[in-house]
């Protein structure tokens, strides 16, 4: 087809051509923009692909359009809450201002050294000091971290936004990151509000939009379309994957070159990490969970000759890491679109 292709598979940005969540972006936005804010935390969660990064950039750009609020984005492997006051130092001119005139943080390389004041010692301090400065100004500071995981930093910085809080201070944060990143934080010892904090898993696209979508954009029939969003499983990744293989190739109907394109990038991109991450039970179980696009669990046993014990602990990891859904009682189904195609294929190179 002519023009730009507006399907892109790079991770994080977001693409010319998307499905806007936008039922979660309000939902969060709103509760943001309240005059009285009862949530101060957010957790966005899902495997890789399902449009965790779109979203917190999209939720992001929302709030930037108010002119009440700061936003920050931070690295939660960095020097989390020294990396915010360096932001909120050098990227809001009055917090500039105000810092140097009121205090020395020549001791963590912020800011001028005032020779008539004692160097601040302690980064916490700093950053209440500066958020009491904010709240004179009636602004509020919103504090993005992407793949966020546990590590020492952001446990520490987690710890401290509690106290932060609770002294009423006009700080607010938005996480995302994967199923196991976001429960190792929560389930830290002492961070009760965070597991409290208001968690929203990355749905499936609707396939109906992901139809109306195809249509329009690459022009396909209805019938075409309708193949094409039932084969993403409304899985954010693949729908842009798959746009942009039927784009590139300007056909009107799924070719076996487009599905050998779409099956590639789906294992380079996401299966073979999520693959190498999971146990050798897990591996084996899927093997034969794959073969159809739902069975019960007792079909599964019966097929693997497994006992109920054996397959419990697979399942919670399975279902965790967002690989089947297991929601059904009794009923398993594959989440990902083509799993079945890379498992087959790691089965014959011996990964199993």
């Amino acid at each position: 087809m002519t023009g730009r292709n507006p399907y892109v598979i790079n991770f994080g940005r977001i693409p010319n051509q998307y499905i806007s969540r936008d039922y979660l972006i309000d939902t969060i936005v709103e509760t943001l923009e309240s005059d009285i804010v009862e949530e101060q935390a957010f957790k966005l969660t899902g495997i890789r692909g399902t449009g965790k990064t779109v979203t917190l950039t999209a939720i992001e750009r929302r709030i930037r359009e108010n002119d009440d609020w700061i936003v920050v984005g931070l690295k939660s492997d960095g020097e989390i809450t020294k990396d915010l006051v360096a932001e909120l130092y050098s990227a809001v001119p009055f917090i500039t201002k105000f810092v140097d005139a009121n205090l020395n943080l020549s001791a963590f390389g912020i800011g001028v050294n005032i020779d008539k004041k004692s160097p601040v010692a302690s980064i916490d301090f700093a950053l209440k000091t500066i958020l009491k400065e904010i709240s004179k100004k009636k602004k509020r500071v919103l504090i993005t971290i992407d793949e966020a995981r546990k590590t020492p930093e952001m446990i520490n910085f987690i710890q401290t936004f509690q106290i932060l809080i609770r002294e009423d201070l006009p700080i607010y944060v938005v996480v995302a990151g994967l199923y196991e990143d976001i429960e190792a934080i929560e389930n830290t010892d002492g961070l009760t509000f965070f597991l409290r904090a208001s968690k929203f898993e990355m749905q499936p696209l609707n396939l109906t939009i992901v139809r109306s979508d195809y249509q329009k954009t690459l022009g396909v029939s209805e019938d075409v379309a309708t193949e094409m969003a039932v084969l993403t499983k409304g899985y954010a990744f693949a729908y842009q994957a798959l746009g942009k293989y039927m784009w590139d190739s300007g056909e009107k109907i799924l070719t076996e070159k487009v599905l050998a394109l779409f099956d590639d990038v789906l294992a380079d991109k996401v299966y073979r990490k999520i693959w190498s991450e999971l146990a050798s039970k897990d591996k084996w179980f899927l093997q034969f969970i794959v073969q159809k696009e739902k069975m019960t669990a007792t079909e599964l046993l019966e097929i693997t000759k497994a006992k109920h014990n054996e397959w419990s602990i697979p399942r919670a990891r399975l279902s965790e890491k967002g690989i089947i859904d297991v929601e059904n009682r009794g009923e398993i189904r594959v989440k990902l679109p083509r799993f079945k195609e890379f498992v087959e294929n790691q089965v014959l190179l011996g990964m199993i």
